[in-house]
């Protein structure tokens, strides 16, 4: 498959038998009973992502692309660059298939990612001040070396492996009406989007980004590609500068809207998660959550609703909790 060519959904259901075996079914279950927030979160479901390999939904593209190299191609070795989850994803794709991993992270990656990319046997270099920067690096890195390159979110093959979750959520939940979808560069949400659309084609995808990093909300206000001048949110795995034109492409074809949510809702939807549902989840992976808690999207009665749980982490556990701030 060429970059910059969308997958369709007989490409979608190839990744899912290809990474059967390299990556877990993950569980989605209702929110409900719960006590705070209740009528926000009635019949809201959850896709647990957070219970994925390594943490995020990130290993289902990762390992499809890197199964669709030649294998001399995997064998010289891998490059990408990554907020921490595409990174860490890639790293367990090189220890999986045997393949030397390189991987480019950002100076504002938690120091607990790095560890965790070095754990899989990856090689971590920390350069750049955001993920913008660190790709154009492995970028040339990757020319030099004559490696393979694994774009974190614009590769179609990575873009297909993540449209796995929209089957397992529709195969299990059938007559879902909306998929909400944190955005980061877009990688998740087109293929989700593509997947659900070929599946449903009524559903309703809503995607989520923070207000201090809104790179598509921004670009399809724009009809372009737009380049933000700087970034304002904690949730650095959701927060490049700059999509790509297939991304851009796809979710002004298929996704309804994006709501924007600001990080005080994300760590408020991080700490309800531990609260009501023991799930730990890193700001990105609840800010689909999020969106719903804080009425940044109001779903209408009776309309079943899933939130994709994108990413474990800590957060509920470590954000001080603000004084006199309740969810209900």
């Amino acid at each position: 498959m060429s970059i910059g060519v969308a997958p369709g959904i007989d490409e979608i259901r190839a990744a899912a038998e290809r990474i059967r075996g390299f990556v877990r079914r993950t569980p989605l279950l209702p929110a409900a009973p719960v006590r705070n927030g209740a009528d926000h979160a009635r019949g809201l479901l959850l896709k647990l992502e957070s219970l994925q390999v390594t943490g995020s939904f990130k290993p289902r593209g990762a390992i499809n692309a890197v199964l669709s190299l030649p294998p001399d191609t995997l064998r010289r070795g891998i490059v990408t660059a990554s907020g921490g989850n595409h990174g860490l994803a890639v790293a367990y794709a090189g220890y999986a298939t045997g393949a030397p991993a390189t991987i480019f992270l950002p100076r504002s990656v938690a120091r607990d990612k790095v560890a965790n990319v070095e754990g899989w046997g990856a090689r971590a270099v920390v350069t750049g001040e955001d993920w913008d920067e660190s790709n154009r690096a492995a970028l040339q890195h990757a020319e030099a070396e004559s490696l393979a390159y694994i774009h974190a979110f614009a590769d179609p093959d990575v873009i297909a492996g993540q449209g796995t979750v929209a089957l397992e959520i529709l195969d299990e939940s059938p007559e879902l009406d909306t998929l909400i979808v944190a955005i980061g560069g877009g990688g998740l949400i087109s293929g989700i989007a593509i997947a659900a659309k070929a599946l449903k084609p009524g559903i309703r995808i809503v995607g989520v980004e923070p207000t201090g990093a809104p790179t598509l909300h921004a670009s399809i206000a724009a009809a372009s590609l737009v380049v933000l001048p700087s970034l304002g949110t904690a949730a650095v795995t959701l927060a490049p500068r700059r999509s790509e034109a297939l991304n851009l492409a796809i979710v002004t074809a298929t996704v309804e809207r994006i709501a924007l949510v600001e990080d005080s809702e994300m760590f408020d939807a991080a700490r309800w998660l531990w609260n009501e549902a023991g799930v730990a989840a890193e700001l990105s992976g609840a800010a689909a959550v999020a969106a719903v808690l804080a009425g940044c999207y109001r779903p209408e009665a009776g309309e079943r609703v899933c939130a994709v749980v994108c990413g474990a982490g800590k957060d509920a556990l470590v954000a001080p909790e603000p004084p006199g701030r309740l969810l209900g």
